[in-house]
């Protein structure tokens, strides 16, 4: 992944359905990234693999848990293109170990792709084995709370990530891991 340059960092985050995990993974970065007043650095969307929920709103506990952390989420659903995302994209970050596959298989280069939770540095070293974010459709209120706490520390580790990046460090962090 070449991130050199002063062009956004074009940053798509997946699941499998984009109505969950990837879209408040979308708006806790952006909310992150805007905090810092990072806005201009970042370009930020989400998809899934599948296609069920094309066109429709987050899950309404998606946007429940958000609200109530004063995260705002504005989001259609929409699955990804491989053809034009490909070029579009400079990073996909994939909640768990099928979303790796999917994505692979979809023709999205594995230079682009990494696990959200290999951001956090207690899982750095572990690549593409780094622990999944759940996904907690089947669950309850609490299962999107903890998947939000899972987010904040992987977006808040990402954003260094890229921005150490940005600047031309070889760090360990910054490269897919095998």
């Amino acid at each position: 992944m070449t991130l050199a340059g002063s062009a956004p960092i074009r940053v798509m985050f997946v699941c499998l359905g984009n109505i969950c995990r990837s879209p408040m993974a979308e708006a806790i970065f952006r909310h992150r990234v805007t905090q810092r007043g990072l806005t201009d650095r970042f370009v930020i969307d989400s998809c899934g693999t599948g296609d069920w929920h094309v066109g429709g709103p987050a899950d309404e506990r998606t946007i429940r848990t958000l609200q109530g952390r004063s995260v705002d989420i504005d989001h259609v659903a929409r699955q990804l293109d491989a053809r034009t995302d490909v070029d579009d994209w400079d990073l996909f970050v994939v909640m768990d170990s099928m979303n790796h596959r999917d994505v692979l298989k979809a023709g999205i280069p594995l230079e682009k792709v990494r696990l959200m939770r290999s951001f956090v540095p207690a899982h750095r070293s572990m690549g593409e084995r780094a622990p999944a974010v759940p996904d907690p459709y089947e669950g309850t209120i609490d299962d999107f709370a903890s998947v939000y706490e899972m987010l904040v520390e992987a977006c808040d580790a990402m954003i260094d990530d890229l921005l150490i990046a940005r600047e031309g460090d070889d760090q360990p962090s910054t490269k897919v891991l095998p």
